[in-house]
């Protein structure tokens, strides 16, 4: 575990200092956390409060505790698969499956206060249902409701927030990453697909605005993705990428691959991830044209194929003819993996904070 010694997080059971820009993980849910308040001593923040962070996306759906400040208990943490080969049967356990481990994990000195479910869209969040693209079962399904019917047998009537899985991670920017403070920001996920979320003046712009993945594209031709081959996700999501690479003739397979490849000097690589970066670009120009934003933060697996990746696209948007445009900064959202629990929680902790009423 890293250690840090200027932002430590304490864990008093353990006498554990972890660095607070790593992953916001203790291995025991019933140990108390101290958090470094500057001068030189700690000020102790119990978590006696929690929230049930549940995420569900097109290929897992993930449940686990959260604290106020951000940060996980590992030991309720737990995942399962989704994925197009599951019938809803299957998912309806699956989602339930992980929900249950994590409030198996509830310490006997906290509660559990409200639930934030972040899921892949198209979403009604005011139905409470999703139409996940990846996820052919599930059309105008009723997630909320389930997660809802089966805590009560559990938990008093706590609420329950359901979102796009765009909204809760540009929270989690907002929120723990490198956007703090920042009040007009676009989040990215560049993964298996490519989503994102706004929050405009402060509050964050709910419902289905904010799919960056899915603006066409001038220029480019990717893979079959719902139906069209211009999106910025036909393009430029992972997958796609090492598609088109191999297409070209290179013999990898994964994100990895492409990445190792790239770092060798692979000429094919290194072309794919060029394109990628400009179609990413693009995106983003085209967005920042309509919505006035001050930083695009990137996050997901694939956003880190190589460090060169961000700074490309950088370059891309700088060289936009109009200066509102060209001046978004483009940055790492300097998120760890547990950033999509983070920010389902931010659903519930952070709502009032970024006006989210719905």
């Amino acid at each position: 575990m890293p250690i840090c010694g200027q932002h430590p997080l304490l864990c008093t059971t353990q006498t554990l200092r972890v660095c607070e820009d790593a992953p916001r993980v203790c291995g025991a849910s019933s140990h108390k956390w101290s958090v470094w308040a500057g001068g030189g001593h700690y000020a102790e923040a119990v978590a006696d409060e929690l929230v049930l962070a549940i995420d569900l996306g097109g290929t897992k759906v993930e449940a686990a505790l959260v604290d106020p400040a951000g940060n996980v208990l590992a030991e309720s943490r737990s995942r399962a698969p989704t994925g197009a080969q599951s019938s809803s049967a299957d998912l309806d356990r699956r989602v339930l499956q992980v929900v249950d481990h994590a409030l198996a994990h509830v310490p006997d000195t906290a509660e559990v206060i409200g639930v934030g479910i972040a899921a892949a869209g198209p979403v009604d969040e005011k139905a409470g249902t999703l139409s996940p693209i990846n996820i052919p079962q599930w059309r105008a399904y009723p997630l909320r409701d389930l997660v809802s019917g089966h805590i009560r047998t559990t938990l008093r009537d706590i609420p329950v927030h359901f979102h796009r899985d765009g909204v809760a991670i540009v929270m989690a920017a907002h929120w723990i990453g490198a956007a703090q403070g920042v009040d007009n920001l676009m989040g990215m996920v560049i993964s298996t697909g490519i989503g994102g979320g706004f929050i405009i003046d402060g509050r964050v712009l709910a419902g289905n605005s904010g799919h960056i993945g899915q603006i066409q594209l001038s220029g480019f031709t990717g893979e079959v993705s719902i139906g069209s081959r211009t999106t910025l996700e036909s393009v430029a999501s992972g997958p796609h990428t090492v598609a088109w690479a191999n297409a070209q003739g290179w013999t990898g397979h994964t994100g990895e691959d492409l990445a190792l490849a790239y770092r060798n000097g692979d000429d094919i690589a290194r072309r794919a991830v060029v394109r990628t970066s400009e179609a990413v670009g693009q995106a983003i120009c085209s967005a920042a044209a309509l919505v006035e934003v001050d930083v695009v933060a990137i996050g997901g697996g694939f956003s880190q194929v190589t460090p060169d990746l961000l700074p490309m696209i950088q370059d891309v948007v700088e060289q936009h003819p109009l200066q509102y445009v060209s001046r978004v900064r483009v940055i790492d959202a300097g998120l760890p993996d547990t950033a999509p629990l983070v920010g389902a929680a931010a659903l519930v902790y952070r709502r009032d904070h970024v006006g989210l009423r719905t």
